[in-house]
């Protein structure tokens, strides 16, 4: 067995802060990363130890980078199949803001709110057409530029690059 991930996670942007509460904000996705903690592990090993399908789990946890992912070689006549294990072990933040930024970014992380998905889905259209800038953005929408990234985060189709935003374009 390989020695297990000795990585620390720094957060320096409270944005990143949105995937992580998401994470562990569920009790599968949670129970996933447990999982691989402890070593590679492939979907259906997964699956068989939380009894469901984790498909969803694995996104989220690819999307807040907290997994890496690896081809398992197969036995002799079999197809190769991914697995996964935690990239960090350790996290560490070093960001300052203010408390209104923390309590948007606590409330996007945590919220159900179809306002949000909505948000997600016009800011969007303005990256298609060309404006990408978090401060033009941020102008277009009244939004600060800590809050449009915190709802870039929990977007599956938005990934943010410094301080420009663009459209995953493959998964």
């Amino acid at each position: 067995m390989e020695p297990s991930v000795k990585r620390t996670k720094i957060i320096n942007d409270p944005a990143d802060l949105v995937p992580l509460l998401q994470v562990f904000n569920s009790k599968l996705h949670s129970q996933v990363f447990d999982e691989v903690s402890g070593g590679w592990k492939t979907q259906k090993e997964l699956e068989e130890a939380t009894g469901k399908d984790v498909s969803r789990s694995l996104d989220v946890l690819k999307q807040g980078g907290l997994i890496e992912s690896r081809w398992r070689m197969p036995a002799p006549g079999e197809a190769p199949v991914l697995e996964y294990r935690t990239s960090y072990n350790e996290v560490r933040v070093n960001f300052q803001c203010t408390m209104k930024e923390l309590s948007e970014i606590i409330m996007i992380a945590f919220s159900m709110d179809e306002g949000l998905r909505k948000l997600a889905e016009q800011m969007e259209k303005e990256i298609e057409g060309g404006n990408a800038s978090l401060v033009n953005l941020s102008r277009v929408f009244d939004k600060s530029p800590t809050f449009l990234k915190g709802v870039a985060k929990r977007s599956r189709n938005i990934v943010v690059k410094g301080q420009r935003l663009e459209i995953v374009r493959e998964r």
